[in-house]
């Protein structure tokens, strides 16, 4: 249960994702730097490893939704979908994501949309993984949003993504505030369709924003629903690519 938003930029993008939980899973770890195949990358993280979203210092974010729209499901112990994102965070471009794909045990692991941004190519590619094959998808280098919801797919993606068309047609559109604005949001009502998401037994547990420039980029991680708390940890990286 996520949101990402994504806003392309003249000479890089920003991005935001909530990331919506059963209230009773164990919190994430704040983000820190890592290493993996050579490739620095700052992300946050689960207990076990795994993480939601990444930044690496080629400028490149991986992030995943889990997909349930597809009912479908392991059979058996599955494979951590967080694991996906770390073994993609060290890629530089497209084909680099599709080889790592290709060597894991997707049979094992449940359905997702794999998000990878490219900003030196200017490229956005989304996999979508249903149990029975893998499809890939290049999506224009513009405004998009993506949204996953285990209480009810469809509905939340009609009425965050109304939410999310709306505010594209503000003054403000595109700017840090404007991003945080959208991403604390309880439009139409705080409750499982809001941006900002709250239920009984879920809600957004955190918010991750990255930022991505020429030679910088920046991740901000806020450890409570957006409309609780600010980003308050920062970290920043030089871009090599």
């Amino acid at each position: 249960m996520c949101t990402v938003s994504f806003i392309a930029r003249k000479n890089g993008y920003v991005l935001a994702m909530n990331r919506d939980e059963k209230i009773t899973r164990v919190p994430g770890l704040p983000p820190k730097l890592i290493t993996i195949r050579g490739q620095k990358i700052l992300c946050p993280s689960e207990p076990g490893g795994g993480t939601w979203i990444a930044l690496n210092d080629s400028g490149v974010t991986v992030a995943l939704v889990n997909w349930y729209s597809v009912t479908r499901r392991v059979q058996g112990k599955a494979v951590s979908r967080g694991d996906v994102v770390k073994d993609a965070s060290a890629a530089d471009d497209w084909e680099e994501v599709a080889k790592i794909l290709a060597s894991l045990p997707l049979k094992r692991i449940n359905p997702f949309r794999l998000i990878a941004v490219f900003p030196a190519t200017k490229q956005i590619f989304e996999w979508r993984w249903n149990l029975r094959g893998l499809a890939c998808k290049r999506h224009p280098w513009r405004a998009e949003q993506w949204i996953s919801s285990g209480y009810d797919e469809p509905t939340a993606q009609r009425i965050r993504g109304a939410t999310f068309r709306l505010a594209c047609q503000q003054a403000s559109f595109g700017s840090i505030q404007w991003l945080r604005r959208l991403h604390r949001s309880h439009t139409p009502h705080k409750g499982p369709f809001s941006t900002c998401m709250h239920r009984d037994d879920a809600a957004t547990v955190s918010y991750t924003e990255v930022s991505v420039s020429n030679s910088l980029g920046t991740l901000r991680y806020c450890s409570k629903a957006p409309c609780l708390k600010q980003p308050t940890l920062r970290h920043r990286m030089t871009i090599t690519r």
